[in-house]
């Protein structure tokens, strides 16, 4: 018993100290970063038709894209985890992990034609 109750405080103390998302924090990241320059102010109007729609992408699928940035403008061995792009390297090199959670769950917030409408299915 006395394990269990380590093993549940231990949890409780690890979740109290994870921070949520700033989504307001996010959206000021996204304009701080220029991010916008090359994906839109809405974030779903790329300046070129090869850019990615950022909004209403999947959070985790964002934040891994970018960590892979930083990776291969840290010049890490090619892997899948990493991504090797000059200016989106020397852009997400830029960003702490905070930034990346906050601006990955802000870009997650936002209407694009990447979400899907539920009458779709029907």
């Amino acid at each position: 018993m006395r394990t269990v109750s380590i093993a549940l405080l231990a949890l409780g103390l690890m979740s109290a100290g994870a921070q949520a998302a700033d989504l307001a924090a996010g959206q000021a990241a996204f304009q701080k970063f220029t991010c916008f320059s090359c994906h839109g102010a809405d974030a779903k109007s790329p300046i070129q038709p090869d850019y990615p729609i950022l909004a209403g992408q999947h959070r985790d699928y964002l934040a891994h894209a970018l960590v892979a940035y930083q990776r291969g403008q840290k010049g890490e061995p090619a892997s899948a985890n990493v991504r090797k792009n000059a200016v989106m390297g020397a852009m997400a090199a830029q960003l702490s992990a905070s930034d990346i959670d906050n601006i990955t769950s802000w870009l997650a917030t936002l209407p694009s034609p990447l979400s899907v409408h539920p009458d779709s299915f029907k």
